[in-house]
């Protein structure tokens, strides 16, 4: 089956930006994609609706058309439907929830706007088929979506929770293929990487009083902090970058995907402490690039390795906060000076993510796009 889908991303970057890139470029199918910049997310997702429904209203009146909608999250796709000429309101559509706003942790939860919550309850309602990147993912959404309802005075929508559950269908997105290190390491301590964006979700604070620990014990290592990077961040990456200064090999937001890459195959461990992690593509690039997972037995992570399933895998979780990172880093340290870290197999950790990698992903997704379109399956 051969379609012409029409993509809507209001924002169009970080992972996002990877997903429809990633995609689209392998897809068999043809692609329309509207983008908008990843910039003020509130705002694209009060306006997208808006902005995009002009322009296909635009573009339908010079004769293009299309078999299938897909979104992500931060579209209000209900409103869109409803602005939108009756040829592109009525097509089958699918909305993928990156993250969502009711579990998308704030320093704060005063500071929540639930007006983005219910946002992301409508699109669900009004999309044919409900993708969300990993079983913790859907499960945490439709768990705190239930708990939110029912704090409404009155009219409370509960059987939304269950119509939004029958339709939904857990599709982790892809991977870029990444050569995976087969030459051996060059010469010198551990070589620490934490690659996330720089935001309280990710729980930096963590990962720098561990670094602070094991710098206490006289751990020689070498370290990279990299990611997205926005106006106002955590002040922590500020004293991180002069306290461990002497140790630090990368910092900050990497200018090009070769850079990046380049990152990840340095490394000899990737680390992190996550507060909130519905899949984690930056961990899973860099375990595909060759690098030992340092990762909080919690979040999306037990799913995304196969803990509980895959022989061994226990290995690469811990527990106890900054205290228990402190010395598994320290251990692995020691691991990598006695040149044995891996043991006899280095590939182990980069095998259990290739079914991420695109070339599995883009054919597996394309099919379920079909599934929807024909009405094989409601999700």
């Amino acid at each position: 089956m051969y379609m012409k889908i029409l993509a809507l991303e209001p924002y169009y970057g970080g992972s996002h930006k990877a997903f429809l890139d990633g995609w689209s470029r392998r897809s068999r199918h043809e692609w329309t994609a509207l983008k908008l910049a990843g910039y003020k997310w509130k705002w694209r997702m009060r306006h997208s609706a808006i902005t995009f429904a002009e322009e296909v209203r635009r573009r339908g009146g010079e004769g293009e058309s299309w078999d299938l909608i897909f979104c992500s999250d931060m579209l209000n796709l209900a409103e869109f439907l409803g602005l939108s000429p009756r040829t592109v309101g009525e097509l089958p559509s699918v909305v993928y929830f990156h993250e969502n706003q009711l579990t998308y942790p704030v320093r704060f939860e005063s500071e929540r706007d639930y007006q983005f919550a219910m946002t992301n309850m409508t699109t669900a309602l009004a999309g044919r088929s409900v993708w969300f990147n990993s079983t913790f993912h859907r499960d945490s959404f439709v768990e705190a979506l239930g708990e939110f309802l029912q704090r409404m005075p009155d009219y409370q929508p509960v059987e939304s929770v269950e119509l939004i559950r029958s339709k939904a269908v857990v599709c982790p997105p892809g991977i870029e293929k990444i050569d995976k290190r087969v030459a051996d390491r060059a010469e010198g301590p551990v070589r620490i990487l934490w690659a996330a964006r720089w935001e309280h979700d990710k729980n930096p604070e963590e990962f720098f009083k561990a670094l602070e620990i094991i710098k206490s014990r006289g751990v020689e290592f070498r370290v990279s902090v990299v990611g997205e990077q926005f106006r106002e961040g955590p002040e922590v990456f500020e004293w991180g970058k002069k306290y461990f200064g002497e140790h630090i090999e990368r910092w900050g937001y990497q200018q090009n995907r070769n850079e990046y890459e380049a990152a990840l195959a340095e490394a000899d461990l990737i680390v992190s402490t996550a507060g909130h992690e519905f899949f984690g593509i930056s961990v899973v690039e860099g375990i595909s690039a060759g690098a030992y997972p340092v990762l909080p037995k919690r979040l999306a992570y037990p799913e995304i390795l196969g803990l509980g399933e895959a022989e061994g895998v226990e290995e690469f979780f811990y527990e106890g906060g900054a205290e228990g990172l402190a010395n598994r880093l320290t251990e692995l340290a020691r691991r990598v000076q006695s040149n044995s870290l891996w043991g006899r197999d280095r590939q182990r950790a980069a095998r259990l993510v290739e079914r991420f990698e695109w070339y599995n992903r883009a054919k597996v997704l394309d099919e379920q796009l079909e599934k929807v379109l024909s009405g094989s399956v409601q999700g």
